[in-house]
């Protein structure tokens, strides 16, 4: 699967957005704003031009951020649409997986999800039980648990 060739503007664009949204959050620059609007009241400025500035700034910048977090969910979601075939194929490829297993995330709500969970560390425990070797069925619990709430490692 080719990955989708951008415009150069719209790269550059990516760029300049990120580079503007990463110096306006970094604390120095929130300093800097406060010194430069008490500077712009002490000298007595029309306070008009310096709120529609600061709104302007205040509406772009949150549009650079919203803008970096849907790339950000997009690039998520791509590598989650990936680890789920990657798991697919291994559910399919291994013998005594359960082939049912394959896509439940698409099928099943959340609750079904859960008992699936649960069944599955049953499974672990009677085939640790089964082998004699308890430790490697507590650990392969462990990690369905983990998995399961979202935790990795």
């Amino acid at each position: 699967m080719a990955k989708v060739k951008r415009n150069w503007l719209v790269l550059a664009g990516d760029r300049l957005s990120e580079a503007l949204a990463r110096l306006f959050a970094h604390p120095v620059m929130h300093i800097a704003v406060i010194l430069f609007c008490c500077a712009w009241f002490l000298v007595g400025l029309p306070t008009d031009l310096l709120t529609a500035a600061l709104s302007i700034l205040a509406i772009t910048l949150a549009q650079m951020v919203l803008n970096g977090q849907y790339d950000r969910e997009a690039e998520a979601h791509r590598r989650d649409v990936a680890m789920h075939a990657k798991l697919d194929e291994l559910i399919k490829a291994t013998r005594r997986a359960r082939d049912e297993m394959v896509g439940i995330e698409e099928d099943l709500d959340e609750e079904q999800i859960r008992e699936l969970r649960e069944e599955a560390k049953e499974l672990v425990e009677a085939a640790a039980f089964h082998s004699d070797d308890i430790a490697d069925g507590e650990k392969a619990k462990r990690a369905i648990e983990r998995v399961g709430d979202g935790q990795t490692g």
